[in-house]
């Protein structure tokens, strides 16, 4: 029987939905015979679900649906407030860095919405799996891990975009009013839900897609990191390389890339936590869309050509041409000028439409790991270490084309960085490593280098008002917790 982690020609996934008001839940229906999409909706009450470990796995799989729409949202909105891209269309004013417009925030709302209802999801789990009459307490204690870590996921996309936001929790999530809580305090929550989930979650995840204990370790490092825990940083992403359960994909060429970030990729040594896509209509990665035009071919469905760069970005300018991730920018001619760029590393050029890309959403890959450990030694010791000099180092070579483990002629000198421009290092690195992967805006922000960064690139003063997003009218309106005026994101 497959389920929605496997997605090499087989079937993924029913498409599940949950009304946030409602107690009941549609489980999912597989079959391993045929790629169709099947759909058998049956509302059952929560007292003759969540009993045996195959529905509170069906549970668990409903956590996924929400967020799994709401990431390339999120990404598309991400990408746009970068140094080396801009929006484009109704994206365009994004890249202004003045907050944003009607049009915007409206699609804010819902991310915000498709979280919250993720969210819902797992406290659904984390409530009933444990009452469960035809259930061992093992598996009710896997499922529960797996939907902390998943609540602990997206709450960590809220606090970073909203600031502090309203907890819902297992234990309130049926009660419509839920002050603001503050960043600490969910941050808080987050821990917490990690340190339950590295503790239950098994070392090989059962199937590919779903979190192991290696996984919570690596968000509790980038929590940490966030956080300015740097010693816990530094000590949590070590035990992930100490345990050599990952390494990078060696390359030779930019066509190489796609054995990372191609639509037929399944699995990769460097795979911690992805979100997983597969190439059916609503079942696929929609952020594919937008870095594509409908005259290159790369993107079977067309694509929107919302995200671009421009050869005279500075961004680009000053990447080493040997650098085979330079080369994942081609010239495009978008009707901006003949200047234009579009990138190569998300396409599918089998997708049959905009929502059925088959590119996975690689939140948390080996390369990710090695740099915040990078930075967190750096950052615990005030001065770089050796170790993380070799951790960027391995970034950086397999960027070239050579042996990420291997002393190499491009590799980093240690005497050359001080603390603080070691740091530096690394975000340039992030920078070029990570391009439209929805995270540099968040770094950006994380490390205070946004307002410095953004000026020398694009020549843009960011707006006081550009650093949160408001929280949504769904949430004001029904939320009579939440005071319209003292609750709101300042500027909105």
């Amino acid at each position: 029987m497959m389920t929605i982690f496997h997605k090499n020609k087989q079937q993924l996934a029913l498409r599940l939905w949950q009304q946030m008001s409602s107690l009941l839940l549609i489980p999912l229906i597989f079959t391993s015979c045929t790629k169709e999409l099947v759909e058998n909706p049956r509302s059952l009450a929560v007292e003759n679900f969540y009993n045996t470990a195959a529905e509170v796995e069906a549970a668990t799989n409903a956590i996924y649906i929400p967020y799994r729409d709401g990431l390339p949202l999120l990404v598309a909105q991400h990408e746009s407030y970068t140094d080396y891209c801009y929006g484009r269309g109704t994206y365009a004013q994004l890249s202004d860095f003045q907050g944003l417009n009607t049009t915007n925030i409206t699609r804010i709302q819902s991310i915000w919405d498709l979280f919250y209802l993720s969210i819902r999801n797992a406290n659904l789990v984390i409530k009933n799996a444990p009452n469960g009459n035809a259930i061992s307490k093992a598996d009710a204690d896997k499922y529960v891990a797996e939907a902390k870590f998943l609540r602990a996921f997206n709450y960590f996309q809220l606090v970073r975009n909203w600031d502090g936001v309203p907890i819902r929790t297992e234990a309130n999530m049926n009660d419509i009013a839920a002050k603001r809580n503050t960043s600490q305090e969910v941050y808080n929550l987050i821990i917490a839900d990690l340190k339950v989930a590295e503790s239950v979650l098994p070392d090989v995840s059962a199937q590919i897609g779903r979190p192991n204990k290696w996984a919570a370790k690596t968000l509790l490092a980038d929590i940490y990191l966030q956080t300015a825990n740097y010693n816990e940083a530094r000590d949590k992403s070590d035990e992930v390389m100490k345990s050599r359960r990952y390494s990078l994909v060696s390359i030779a060429s930019t066509d190489d890339f796609q054995k990372i970030f191609g639509p037929e990729v399944v699995t990769t040594t460097e795979e911690i936590f992805y979100t997983k896509y597969t190439r059916q209509t609503l079942l696929g990665n929609f952020w594919v869309a937008f870095p594509n035009h409908p005259g290159t071919k790369l993107f079977g469905a067309g694509g929107f050509f919302a995200n671009y760069s421009d050869a005279n970005n500075l961004v680009y300018k000053n990447q080493d041409n040997a650098d085979l991730r330079k080369a994942q920018w081609y010239s495009y001619n978008i009707g901006l000028g003949t200047t234009s760029l579009l990138s190569k590393k998300f396409i599918d050029p089998l997708a049959t439409t905009t929502t059925a890309a088959g590119n996975d959403m690689p939140w948390y890959r080996y390369a990710d790991l090695l740099l915040i450990y990078a930075e967190a030694s750096c950052r615990a010791a005030n001065a770089p270490t050796a170790e993380g000099l070799e951790a960027l180092n391995q970034v950086h070579r397999r960027a070239y084309g050579k042996i990420p483990t291997a002393i190499s002629t491009v590799d980093f000198v240690l005497g050359n960085y001080n603390a603080s421009t070691f740091v530096d290092l690394i975000i340039k690195e992030r920078g070029y490593e990570f391009q439209y992967e929805g995270k540099r805006w968040l770094e950006l922000k994380r490390t205070g280098k946004a307002a410095e960064i953004i000026k020398a690139a694009v020549g843009k003063t960011i707006a006081q008002k550009h650093y949160l997003w408001p929280i949504p009218i769904s949430e004001m309106s029904f939320n009579p917790a939440l005071d319209p005026v003292k609750d709101q994101n300042p500027g909105y």
